[in-house]
């Protein structure tokens, strides 16, 4: 039996160590294949990544790309999504599909403009939050976009729902 990701998360050059631990570890529980996108913040092997990840790591796919643009090229779909504080649609409203991906910017900075403007205006997500605030911790809003996600494929291969195991391995 062959291990089907249940979507991508890709986070455009993260900077804070663990930050991406947590989403290592979150990735692992929700199937999710994650991937990274140079230039990192930090160095892989960093103690506080490793921490915040715990042995999570070999439970999860962790793909490097050396830029935006070669992951993007790379993945053409429609089914991209991005966030932005000021993204047109609400996360929940897309109609998520098994396979799709979430792009996420920096922690300091967002998504780069280059890369939003490669995502469909209607692709362009956003998390509801109240107003004059900044935005949330990184891994705080890839929970919460990515729970989403997962709710809408029926929590696929989850232990509490093993009757979609078969949409989730091959």
């Amino acid at each position: 039996m062959t291990k089907q990701f249940t979507f991508n998360i890709v986070l455009i050059s993260p900077e804070i160590p663990h930050n991406t631990g947590n989403i290592i570890r979150l990735c692992a529980n929700l199937g999710a294949r994650l991937h990274l996108v140079k230039p990192l913040g930090f160095k892989l092997f960093d103690p506080k990544l490793k921490r915040a990840a715990l042995d999570y790591g070999d439970l999860t796919d962790v793909i490097q790309h050396d830029s935006a643009e070669a992951f993007l090229e790379k993945n053409t779909s429609d089914q991209i999504y991005g966030t932005l504080t000021d993204g047109d649609v609400e996360y929940t409203k897309p109609n998520y599909q098994l396979g799709d991906t979430i792009i996420f910017g920096s922690e300091s900075v967002g998504l780069p403009r280059h890369v939003v403007n490669k995502i469909k205006p209607q692709n362009r997500i956003r998390i509801p939050m109240m107003p004059s605030n900044r935005s949330m911790n990184l891994s705080n809003a890839v929970s919460v976009v990515a729970f989403e996600m997962w709710r809408q494929l029926e929590f696929c291969g989850s232990s509490n729902n093993p009757a979609n195991e078969s949409n989730y391995f091959s």
